[in-house]
């Protein structure tokens, strides 16, 4: 009969997890896949063994109070492997990248639905109760609007302003609730003027949804 590790969660929320884990002799975790970066803090010393998807088997030595780290992704199964003595290790995850990168696919969604003039990809990037300041307008905001209908216009006079549009050179930051998109903007106007410049969007997030697109453009002069 197999036996199974003992999982202790000593903390978690909202940016830790913290796992105490407990293995008699012979015990395993079962299969498992790490959603998150993660650092491991031996509690005694020991030997684990891994048992990966390709088939192939791992040793690992523990020491007390050394710790390592591994990254997101990581597949295994672990084993105690002594057959006499106990081990047990805290187990760290930092549960909140997950988050974070789900927010930068969202950016990076979004700047593809603007190089693909695709409206629906566009609201699907934004939450329910979104709003979008324009880089002009006529409040220290710029041109303020709020609700999924005033952005979608908004998005669509985009278009209409710019037959022929482009935004490269795309690079995303997240930092909590808050996103940071740079960019390079190159257009021609219906009446064909052509226009290069670079900018930056701020998002606020709602979940991995854009609660606010906050635009900011440089202006040739």
């Amino acid at each position: 009969m197999t036996k199974i590790a003992e999982p202790v969660v000593h903390i978690h929320d909202d940016r830790f997890k913290v796992t105490e884990w407990r293995f008699s002799p012979g015990a395993e975790t079962g299969w498992h896949r790490h959603e998150h970066d993660y650092v491991i803090v031996p509690l005694t010393d020991g030997t684990l063994t891994l048992d990966m998807p390709d088939g192939q088997r791992a040793q690992a030595q523990l020491r007390q109070g050394v710790p390592y780290s591994r990254r997101v992704g990581v597949e295994h199964n672990v084993t105690n492997g002594s057959s006499v003595a106990p081990l047990s290790f805290l187990e760290i995850e930092v549960v909140d990248d997950a988050l974070a990168r789900k927010r930068r696919a969202t950016m990076e969604r979004l700047m593809a639905a603007f190089n693909m003039r695709d409206l629906d990809g566009l609201m699907a990037c934004m939450s329910a109760n979104c709003a979008f300041h324009a880089a002009a307008g006529p409040d220290a905001e710029g041109r303020v609007h709020r609700g999924r209908e005033a952005v979608r216009t908004a998005y669509a006079a985009i278009f209409d302003t710019f037959p022929q549009a482009a935004w490269t050179e795309g690079a995303h930051v997240v930092a909590g609730d808050t996103g940071l998109s740079t960019w390079r903007f190159v257009g021609t106007t219906r009446d064909g003027v052509s226009v290069d410049v670079r900018g930056c969007d701020v998002f606020a997030f709602e979940g991995d949804l854009i609660a606010l697109k906050d635009s900011y453009r440089k202006a040739r002069g």
